[in-house]
């Protein structure tokens, strides 16, 4: 019996296999409109077999946009434009999940792929960017550090975008506490020098994260959430596993029903050495340590690999990006190479099962 093919239930939902799809920014929306880009993007995954698949980095509120090229939840408009594509993921037998987001002092940079690094400037369409603290992430222009009016904005736009995802038909929402973003700055003592209860103490610097947490399960009462964490910083004096772990087991007495354990992205002077499954063993140790199911992620590019991360209950799934980019039918591949015989193939690509 393949673990990796195993369904696994988050509250009502069930998905069908255990090999799920990292949120990757795409940089290609128009005003935060998901284009036809998206539609094909995330659809193909499901044609190939994947179990959740998340979609993008989804920011709730224009100033929350990592580029003025990500998509956003703060608007109507944006609400319909995802409607199909969640259909068109669910009616492949995937589930289909969003990450919401707010960038924070990480906010109104250029794309990957602009040719053009650091912040966009106001004459370019950029904007003002905001903080636990003013401490501008390397590179980029100094931040705003946001007032208590300005907290309770944030958290009164996470509750926002939550209600028009599940509007939209998404079935899984996703918190983004990771990568150097607004909730994770809030987190790090690195990013976060208030002396107000939003910093200091651990449980003053999980307040934003917690409220946003609540905000979200209150907008979409008994729908899964998970919470995507960086592990550590991968930098002295920052956030580290110990603290994962504390929160962690906060933020699941608040509702959290599961956690994606990634790591690093907050400064730029972080040490990290990468490698097939190098961030494993953070997952392992929040599972073990906080007693939650999580995923890992981190340069798991093949199925075996896969396979042995869950027999070994090093975690309860497994989520991979760029190996879905290179191949949209990962999941067909993957049961293939296991020799797993899965129900979900596509009767139009039936003459290539093996």
């Amino acid at each position: 019996m393949s673990r990796l093919f195993t369904p696994l239930t988050l509250r009502d939902v069930t998905v069908r296999n255990r090999l799920w799809v990292s949120p990757m920014c795409q940089y290609s929306a128009v005003d935060g409109v998901p284009q036809e880009w998206h539609h094909t993007h995330l659809a193909q995954f499901a044609s190939g077999g994947a179990g959740l698949i998340v979609a993008e980095a989804t920011a709730v509120s224009p100033e929350g946009r990592i580029s003025p090229e990500d998509t956003g939840l703060w608007s109507d408009e944006q609400r319909d434009a995802w409607a199909p594509i969640v259909a068109a993921i669910r009616n492949r037998g995937a589930v289909a999940g969003v990450q919401l987001a707010h960038a924070g002092r990480k906010a109104s940079t250029w794309s990957p792929f602009s040719g053009r690094r650091g912040s966009v400037s106001a004459a370019d369409g950029g904007w003002t960017t905001v903080a636990p603290s003013a401490i501008a992430f390397d590179g980029y222009a100094e931040p705003v550090a946001l007032d208590l009016a300005g907290i309770d904005g944030v958290v009164a736009d996470f509750g926002s975008a939550a209600r028009r995802a599940v509007e939209a038909g998404f079935q899984v929402l996703e918190l983004h506490a990771a990568h150097g973003y607004l909730l994770h700055q809030f987190l790090s003592p690195l990013s976060n020098l208030r002396d107000d209860e939003y910093g200091g103490s651990l449980e003053n610097r999980a307040r934003l994260l917690l409220r946003a947490l609540d905000a979200v399960t209150d907008a979409a009462p008994g729908v899964p959430v998970i919470v995507r964490f960086s592990a550590t910083d991968w930098a002295d004096g920052g956030w580290d596993a110990d603290d994962t772990i504390a929160v962690a087991r906060w933020a699941a007495e608040r509702g959290a029903d599961f956690f994606d354990i990634s790591s690093g992205g907050l400064v730029a002077h972080q040490r990290i050495t990468t490698g097939p499954g190098y961030q494993v063993e953070l997952a392992a140790r929040v599972r073990r340590e906080a007693g939650v199911p999580v995923n890992a992620v981190g340069m798991i590019d093949d199925a075996e690999h896969a396979e042995r991360v869950l027999a070994e209950d090093l975690a309860d799934a497994v989520m991979a990006g760029r190996e879905w980019l290179r191949d949209p039918h990962y999941g067909l591949r993957a049961a293939s190479e296991l020799g797993v015989d899965i129900d979900y193939w596509p009767a139009p690509y039936l003459r290539a099962r093996r």
